[in-house]
């Protein structure tokens, strides 16, 4: 007979491994990273990411004046770093599997709106963490369980 403790483990333990199995899943191949983001007058943000071969990048900028450095993998813009005013949009693909950087800081008086996504494929370590929390789901329902065997001492 289950106990009341083992069917929370149970359901707490079950959610947590679909939590985690999903995350799993859906973290394979290629991820578009959508982004809006306002900067306020002498903010500056730097955006850097690893994509793959064929994945496209976009970006719309949006202000007074603004300093853009970009930086992308051999045979794509190599280096572009010019200040620019009002709106600019920079479209480009990644020719060759690289790392991409651009930094960009709003020099206007105004704010800076930067829109778009970035096509990229997401770091290893985040199948380990994901693993880590499926584990976990196990664990909660093996001491669970425990619970059913017989009542420890203490509890």
């Amino acid at each position: 007979m289950l106990r009341t403790r083992t069917i929370i483990g149970i359901v707490v333990g079950s959610a947590i491994i679909g939590i985690g199995g999903y995350a799993l899943v859906t973290s394979f191949g290629l991820q578009q990273v959508d982004f809006d983001d306002t900067f306020s007058p002498g903010e500056s943000t730097t955006y850097q990411f690893f994509a793959p071969q064929p994945a496209k990048q976009w970006i719309n900028i949006t202000g007074d004046s603004f300093h853009l450095d970009l930086r992308s993998p051999e045979g794509g813009i190599q280096v572009k770093e010019e200040d620019f005013e009002k709106e600019l949009t920079i479209e480009w693909n990644h020719l060759v599997d690289g790392e991409s950087t651009l930094r960009l800081q709003n020099t206007g008086s105004s704010d800076l709106n930067a829109k778009g996504y970035f096509t990229i494929l997401t770091d290893p370590i985040q199948i380990t963490y994901h693993i880590l929390v499926i584990t976990a789901g196990v664990i909660i329902i093996g001491f669970s369980a425990g619970f059913s065997v017989r009542k420890p001492k203490g509890f």
